[in-house]
């Protein structure tokens, strides 16, 4: 609240008895003489004072001390001011009506009427001299803080910084009468202000829906949710707010030595709960001292956590004390603003008893006009870090706190009443904290509340501090925010702040309303200060950093200032040329329910609309890198502004295109990731061909596998896939494998940049030495040598068998195999509903022939061999030769078996890479000891997905929920467009961003 604004369009003059008509009054001695006293003097002043007080006080004159403060003999303001009045009239001088606040006891007031300074008594009625210095609580250490986040909730729907600024820039005024639903209006309102229980006027700054909370967002119970101060609830959604527009995942800062400060008072909010009430949530939930402290809570923050009340100027006391605890290292970043919401009408009706609110409803900063105050509700929160780590790190810097102070007014006239002197003071410290003078600031964020009194006061001060030898053409500029949305209480100086950085962002300071005459209660003229009644361009230059200042005054008597700065020249954000990737980019979504995400995807759209420039780039990386990733997700793909907005706008209204987004779907519960490499028979003609054409990491890692195959080719595989003129075509067994080989080995280095890595591998049939390769087991030599020389064996095997798929459970394949003396085999056991055969080709043909008539689905594959089966046992000798000396290694990265069925613990030789060849493929089983294992997400590697399905199945057989994704599509253009599907999923989610 600010010091009592209470002042009567005409002060009410004291008893002629006591102020006497002429400029010589008797006042009566201790000894009973009568004297006349002139008032031209200092002594004759100090006589009429104590006469005229004694009188108005009804007290005896010889008790009036001339060192107390006049308040406390009993007189009022109104009582003041008019006394400040007759004395001017008294004197035939023109007197600041502040004078008598700024220097509250007789002896002061003559002093500073006759400009007389002697030495004050070392007394408990001393004051110290006006232009005395009041230290920093601690001595400037020269520590630079940066402010890299900024968050609020704001009247006039003013719910973020760039929603504040546009308020700002168009000059709104955000005052409106209060919410329907907030109070009983229709009992409250009285145009008496000496109704009791009654406010003349209700009108203010307000905030919609402060009753709504999404409590399970913050894990908070509806029973807690409903006994927490609503203030507490506002300050946790603005605390994760500003982390995230940090770019901080909030959860990664479970244990770090973050401070929380916050500036708060008791908003009334259940201060009348019955005993039947206290339920065990009502103390926490109501108590200022824990708002701090949840939030430290919430989040898990360890450093200090501290809950500030010192009236109106508590929020930038909060900040005072957040600075000073980085420059101490007691904490490394630090959360510090304030809240205040209007939960009770108790400040409208005891300000309407003072007739301290404005009558017309508007806040009149500095205005001749200014009729009082107009209380408002909101909350604001900046991220602080020292401005050395915040370059270390790469920070946003928004602005630089240089210098911060904090007094107290002392003992002044009255408690609440303002103390021009002691505003001076905090000014001058605080410029002695930033190491400035008083001309290297261009513009103060007053405390202005738009009262007769107190701005009079404060622009008294900033006249005396800032006004002396400052160039006529360069004028301190002065404004007030609470002319936009009214005076936001323990919110007012933190909202400041806030103007304050915006306006050093946008290079325009915005204009303060309603100041259209200024008050004629300072001497504008010569004073030094410009009354900001218009826009002004405040322009970045190289001759001059731009700096600010920032009060708040409380009605508790502290003081506060906080200096700002222009962020350093080298931390402004780079602009992109273009806001459009040249390729399709993921953008993920996520939030804790679907109704939610859809809002999500209604705020990114809005704001792009807003800001088309935007690097669509940035947009993904942040969306994937600096986002919490909830349950719910959604991963749009796009490769334009146009097609995102479509994307965006599909997914709002509830109707995502499933060919650009994967999802909204609800993710599973955490398990491993593995990644699983299929045999022959994914293959396409122009497989990664745009892949190996746009994505960098997919074609160095296919020029290695090249590199590492040419000493056992005679062909290029990037020739292969481009389709270069006389490359050998993919229907030959030893070239099909090795390129899928290679494929598959560079798709998992494309998945491991985008920061998905696997836990385990398993691979089917041939794409096992694949798996391998990938587990680190192989080195990439071997494996070349492994893949390329075995399907150079296998040309041996040409047009002696086939092989086939059936949609049957093995057991009953076997049975029906059992009469034909193992000339058709198992060759693989993909899941309970489908087996691969192989063997001869009559045989088998005949067999499925028979299936297809009892109608099961059979479908031959597009080979001329039969591997998996005895015919493969006719190049045993020669694999064996030929890979001898080859060994596989364990590794951190499991390697499950689809021969043995198991992760592989011990070292693997040439034998293996045989047997591989000829056994079954165990893929079910595999797979299912993997979902024993707790694998959850199974990202097929692979031009096609060809095992997801048996790999479901297989979830299904076994009771257990997996994911099965793959990478690329069959004639999709090369690009994986099956790749956001994984994000839904895939833990760590945050990483899956780059363009594809």
């Amino acid at each position: 609240m600010p010091a009592n604004p209470s002042q009567p369009e005409t002060p009410e003059p004291l008893p002629t008895s006591a102020l006497g008509t002429t400029p010589a009054v008797d006042v009566s001695t201790a000894g009973g003489a009568t004297p006349t006293v002139d008032v031209s003097t200092a002594e004759g002043v100090r006589a009429w004072l104590t006469a005229a007080v004694a009188e108005a006080a009804g007290l005896d004159p010889a008790g009036v001390g001339a060192h107390r403060p006049i308040a406390e003999l009993g007189l009022g303001s109104r009582q003041l001011v008019a006394l400040g009045a007759d004395l001017a009239e008294r004197t035939g001088r023109t007197l600041d009506p502040s004078l008598v606040f700024n220097h509250p006891t007789i002896a002061e007031l003559a002093d500073a009427l006759f400009e007389e300074r002697p030495a004050r008594p070392a007394s408990s009625d001393a004051k110290s001299t006006e232009n005395a210095t009041a230290q920093p609580a601690h001595a400037a250490t020269g520590d630079d803080i940066a402010i890299v986040s900024m968050a609020c909730r704001l009247p006039g729907g003013a719910d973020d910084p760039e929603a504040l600024w546009r308020l700002l820039d168009t000059a709104q005024d955000a005052i409106s009468e209060a919410p329907t639903g907030r109070w009983d209006t229709r009992n409250l309102l009285d145009p008496d202000p000496e109704a009791t229980g009654k406010a003349y006027t209700l009108r203010g700054g307000y905030l919609d829906g402060i009753d709504r909370f999404d409590a399970p967002f913050f894990g908070v119970s509806p029973r807690e949710a409903a006994a927490m101060d609503p203030q507490q609830r506002l300050l946790l959604q603005t605390a994760w707010e500003t982390l995230e527009r940090a770019g901080i995942v909030p959860a990664t800062l479970d244990g770090s030595s973050t401070g929380v400060y916050i500036g708060l008072y008791d908003s009334g909010y259940l201060s009348a709960a019955s005993l039947g009430q206290l339920d065990g949530h009502v103390g926490t939930g109501s108590a200022a001292s824990v708002a701090s402290g949840r939030i430290a809570y919430t989040l898990g923050l360890q450093g200090p956590a501290v809950t500030v009340d010192t009236a109106c100027s508590s929020s930038l006391v909060a900040l005072h004390l957040a600075a000073r605890a980085l420059a101490a290292g007691e904490c490394d970043l630090a959360l510090a603003g304030g809240a205040t919401l209007l939960v009770t009408p108790r400040a409208h009706v005891e300000f309407s008893r003072l007739r301290g609110l404005s009558p017309s409803g508007r806040c009149s900063p500095f205005s001749a006009d200014a009729d009082g105050v107009v209380w408002a509700e909101g909350c604001g929160l900046v991220l602080l870090k020292r401005l050395a780590d915040a370059r270390r790190d790469g920070d946003r810097v928004l602005a630089v706190v240089k210098g911060t102070a904090l007094n107290q007014d002392g003992r002044s006239q009255g408690l609440s009443a303002p103390n021009g002197p002691a505003q001076k003071r905090v000014l001058r410290a605080a410029l002695d904290a930033a190491g400035l003078r008083p001309q290297d600031i261009d513009h103060v964020e007053a405390h202005g509340t738009g009262t007769r009194l107190g701005d009079p006061i404060e622009g008294g001060a900033l006249a005396a501090v800032f006004g002396p030898g400052r160039p006529a053409d360069r004028p301190l500029g002065v404004g007030s925010l609470k002319s936009n949305l009214g005076h936001t209480q323990a919110a007012a100086g933190i909202a400041g702040v806030i103007k304050t950085v915006l306006a050093l962002t946008h290079e325009r300071m915005p204009a303060s309303l309603h100041a259209d005459t200024p008050t004629e209660h300072i001497a504008w003229e010569g004073s030094g200060l410009r009354l900001t009644t218009d826009a002004v361009p405040w322009p970045r230059s190289a001759d001059r950093v731009r700096r600010a200042g920032v009060s708040a005054f409380g009605i508790s008597g502290t003081n506060a200032h906080v200096v700002l700065e222009e962020a350093p020249l080298d931390e402004r954000p780079a602009r992109a040329e273009s806001p459009d990737s040249p390729t399709a980019l993921l953008f993920p979504l996520s939030a804790r329910s679907l109704p939610a995400l859809h809002g999500q995807a209604r705020r990114l759209a809005d704001a792009l609309r807003e800001h088309p420039g935007t690097p669509l780039a940035a947009v993904a990386a942040t969306l994937a890198h600096h986002r919490t990733h909830f349950e719910h997700r959604a991963v749009l793909q796009a490769d334009g502004h146009r097609e995102l907005l479509t994307c965006l706008d599909e997914l709002a209204d509830g109707r995502p295109d499933p060919e650009r987004t994967a999802g909204p779907r609800r993710t599973l519960p955490p398990g491993k990731v593995a990644f699983v490499f299929p045999g022959q028979g994914s293959q396409w003609t122009g497989m990664a061909r745009d892949l190996l054409t746009r994505d960098p990491v997919f074609a160095d890692e296919l020029d290695r596998c090249d590199g590492a195959l040419r000493p056992f080719t005679e062909w290029s595989v990037t020739a292969v896939l481009r389709g270069d003129t006389g490359a050998p075509s993919l229907d030959r067994v030893d070239v099909v494998q090795p390129v899928l080989f290679a494929v598959m080995v560079s798709l998992a280095a494309v998945w491991r940049a985008r920061g998905v890595r696997p836990d385990a591998v398993v691979g089917h049939s041939q794409g096992e030495v694949a798996a391998a390769c990938v587990a680190g087991a192989l080195s990439l030599n071997d494996a070349a040598a492994v893949v390329a020389l075995r399907s150079q064996a296998l040309t041996a095997l040409s047009g002696a068998g086939a092989m086939a798929v059936v949609a049957l459970p093995h057991t009953e394949v076997e049975a029906k195999l059992a009469d034909l003396d193992g000339r058709v085999s198992v060759a693989a056991v993909n899941s309970g509903r489908s087996t691969v055969i192989a063997g001869e080709v009559a045989p088998l043909e005949a067999l499925l022939d028979e299936l297809d008539r009892a109608q099961v689905f059979v479908r031959r594959l597009d080979v001329d061999y039969a591997s998996h089966s005895a015919q493969v046992e006719a190049v045993r000798t020669g694999i064996l030769d030929e890979l001898d000396g080859v060994t596989a290694l364990p590794t951190s990265v499991a390697w499950y078996s689809t021969v043995t069925g198991e992760a592989v613990a011990d070292e693997l030789e040439a034998d293996y890479w045989y047997a591989n060849l000829r056994e079954p493929v165990r893929f079910a089983p595999t797979v299912a000891r993997m979902a024993a294992d707790g694998y959850r997400c199974f990202v097929e590697l692979s031009p096609h997905p060809s095992l997801s399905t048996a790999v479901r199945t297989v979830g299904e057989e076994t009771g257990h929920d997996l994911l099965a994704v793959g990478s690329l599509r069959r004639d999709a253009g090369g690009v994986p467009v099956v790749l956001p599907a994984v994000a839904l999923d895939v833990r760590p989610a945050e990483s899956i961003t780059t363009a594809l």
